[in-house]
C-alpha cells in the first residue's frame, strides 16, 4: 500500500488525505499547528462562492491598489517596501491579465464541481459546519460597478453558473435586514456558506477514523527524497526540555501549505509563486434576541467594500474582506478590522457589536489566481495549494484532482487492493 505524506492540515490538506483515503491509500498529515485548521481555514468569510470567481488579474485591480496605497483602512492596501518576492509576484499578476476572462470562466467551472464533492462528504462524514444555503447576493451601490457586473456575469454563467441581476427592491426583499440604498445586485441561489474551521476539524477527525495518521506541532525543517521520501520535523516541547525530532519516510509527498508552500517547493526543486494575502474577519457574537433578529441570513458580498458575510448558526455573524501585500505578517491591526465593525454598524445598526472577535489570515495567492494542483519536477512530488480567497470554496475538487494525478502515477487499482 504506498503511503503518501500531506504536508498541511488546513481545508486543502484534510480534503486532500481523505480523497487518497478513499483511493486505499496509507495518509500521514503533517501541520505545525496543535490542530486541524488552525491557520488561514480557521475564520475566514464563509462563502461557498462560485459567484467570487472573477479573478483578480484586471487592470481595474492596479488602479484601485494605486489610489487606496496610501490610505490605511482601503480595501485593497500594499507595503510599498520594496521586497524582491513582491514585485516579482506582482509583475507576473500584470502578465495573467491576458488570461482574465478564461481562468475567471475555469475559476467557476471548478468552484460548482466542488460543491457536490463538499456536500457529500459532509453528509457521508455527519459533519455539522453551520451550513446555510440561502445564496449569496452581491450588492452594488452605484452603476458603473453594476455594469462591470454586467460584464462579469456573462463569464459566470459561461461557466456554468445560476446567476441573475435584481433592482433595489428586489435587494431588500432578498434579505429584509440590510440597510442602504443600493443601485441593484445579482443573486446567485445555489451559492452557500458555512464554517470552514469546523468542517476541516470534523473532516480531520473522520480520516483518523479511516486510518490516517497526524502529527501535530511538528514544524518541518527538510523534504528531500533519498529512494523514498524523508521528511524531518521537530515537534512540541517534553515538559522542559529541547523539541523533538522526528522522521517520516513515504512513497510521496503532496505540498498542502498554504503560504508556505514556497519554501517547500524549493526544497523538493520546484518554483510555486505563492504570495501571502493578508485578509481579516470579525466574527459578531449575536448574544441579544435583537441582534440575531437585524443579523442577515443571506451571505452578502459588497462590492464598493470588498466585505463578505455569511451567518454561523444563530448566534454568530462572520464579516470579513480586505488584502493586504504584507509579507508573512500575521498582526492584527485596528485600522484594518475597524472598517468591518463600522460596515456592519452601517448596514445592520440594530446588530450588537459589542462582542467582537478579529482575525487575520494569509491567502495563499498565485499569480494568475489559480491554485497549483498537479505534479512536481520529482516522481512522488504533488501540490495541491495557492487556492488564494477560494480555498473553501475550491477544495474539495482540487483535492480529488490531486488524488487522480497520484493513482495515475502509483496506481489506484494497486492502493485499493493492497
Amino acid at each position: 500500500m504506498p503511503h503518501i505524506a500531506v504536508i498541511g492540515a488546513g481545508i486543502t490538506g484534510v480534503t486532500t488525505a481523505y480523497a487518497l483515503l478513499e483511493r486505499g491509500y496509507a495518509v500521514t498529515v503533517i501541520d505545525r499547528q496543535r490542530y486541524a485548521g488552525m491557520e488561514t481555514s480557521f475564520a475566514n468569510g464563509g462563502q461557498l462562492s462560485a459567484s467570487n470567481a472573477e479573478v483578480w488579474n484586471h487592470w481595474s485591480t492596479l488602479l484601485k491598489g494605486i489610489k487606496w496605497m496610501m490610505r490605511r483602512d482601503a480595501p485593497l492596501l500594499m507595503n510599498p517596501a520594496p521586497t524582491w518576492h513582491k514585485y516579482a509576484w506582482l509583475a507576473e499578476f500584470v502578465s495573467n491579465i491576458l488570461n482574465y476572462r478564461s481562468n475567471t470562466v475555469e475559476t467557476t467551472r471548478l468552484a460548482i464541481a466542488a460543491r457536490e464533492h463538499l456536500f457529500g462528504i459532509a453528509a457521508r462524514e455527519n459533519i455539522d459546519f453551520d451550513h446555510v444555503r440561502r445564496g449569496i447576493l452581491h450588492i452594488y451601490w452605484d452603476k458603473p460597478s453594476f455594469q462591470h457586473a454586467l460584464t462579469v456575469n456573462t463569464m459566470l454563467v459561461e461557466g456554468g453558473l445560476d446567476r441573475h441581476p435584481v433592482s433595489a427592491a428586489e435587494v431588500k426583499s432578498i434579505e429584509p435586514a440590510l440597510h442602504g440604498d443600493f443601485y441593484g445586485g445579482f443573486y446567485t441561489p445555489s451559492d452557500s456558506t458555512g464554517d470552514i474551521h469546523k468542517f476541516t476539524f470534523g473532516l480531520a477527525k473522520a480520516c483518523e477514523r479511516r486510518g490516517a495518521r497526524f502529527i501535530f506541532d511538528a514544524d518541518v525543517e527538510r523534504v528531500e527524497r533519498k529512494g523514498r521520501f524523508r521528511i524531518d520535523y521537530r515537534s512540541g516541547t517534553l515538559g522542559e526540555g529541547e523539541p523533538h525530532a522526528g522522521t517520516v519516510e513515504t512513497d510521496g509527498v503532496v505540498i498542502c501549505a498554504g503560504s508556505a508552500s514556497r519554501r517547500f517547493a524549493a526544497m523538493l526543486g520546484d518554483r510555486v509563486n505563492v504570495y501571502p494575502v493578508k485578509g481579516y474577519s470579525i466574527t459578531v457574537h449575536l448574544d441579544e434576541e435583537r441582534s440575531r433578529q437585524a443579523a442577515p441570513w443571506v451571505s452578502l458580498l459588497d462590492d464598493r467594500a470588498k466585505i463578505v458575510t455569511s451567518r454561523l448558526g444563530t448566534g454568530r455573524f462572520r464579516v470579513a474582506g480586505t488584502a493586504e501585500f504584507n509579507g508573512m505578517n500575521r498582526d492584527i491591526r485596528h485600522d484594518r478590522v475597524k472598517p468591518l465593525v463600522d460596515w456592519t454598524r452601517m448596514l445592520f445598526p440594530d446588530v450588537d457589536t459589542n462582542r467582537v472577535v478579529p482575525w487575520a489570515g494569509l491567502r495563499p495567492m498565485m499569480p494568475n489566481m489559480m491554485p497549483r494542483v498537479g505534479k512536481g519536477r520529482q516522481p512522488g512530488v504533488f501540490y495541491n495549494t495557492g487556492h488564494g480567497h477560494l480555498g473553501w470554496t475550491l477544495s474539495a475538487a482540487t483535492a480529488q484532482m490531486v488524488a487522480e494525478c497520484i493513482a495515475g502515477e502509483f496506481g489506484v487499482d494497486a492502493a485499493i487492493a493492497a
